[in-house]
């Protein structure tokens, strides 16, 4: 059975910082592409940034780049996000997904096979 799990979120005013982390258990994690979403209330899940299993050069909407940072630590079956100069329009419930499928897009959620249920950022203004 696989589980995905992610931690660190909080409450933190504009400009500051959060580090998420995602583990995942049940499958081989160093095999499979991952990606970070957000969703706010009443809206699509939004993909943030998402990073291969070979090529680890992440992937990020416009929105985001130059503040956000994906990485990932195979040995620690983790995937991270350094999220920096947050503002209060990045609030929302943030979660990552595994087993991106081939040829697929990575900021699509269905384009996964697993993910978790998410952890909430809110950032006040």
């Amino acid at each position: 059975q696989v589980q995905v799990a992610e931690s660190g979120g909080g409450l933190v005013q504009a400009g500051g910082s959060l580090t998420l982390s995602c583990t995942v258990s049940g499958l081989r994690f160093g095999d499979h592409g991952m990606g970070w979403f957000r969703q706010s209330p009443g809206k699509e899940p939004e993909g943030v940034s998402c990073i291969g299993a070979a090529d680890m050069t992440p992937y990020y909407i416009e929105a985001v780049k130059g503040r956000f940072t994906t990485s990932r630590d195979n040995a620690k079956r983790t995937l991270y996000l350094q999220l920096n100069n947050l503002k209060p329009e990045d609030t929302g419930t943030y979660f990552c997904a595994t087993g991106l499928r081939m040829g697929t897009s990575c900021t699509k959620l269905d384009s996964y096979t697993h993910w978790g249920q998410g952890t909430q950022v809110t950032v006040s203004s």
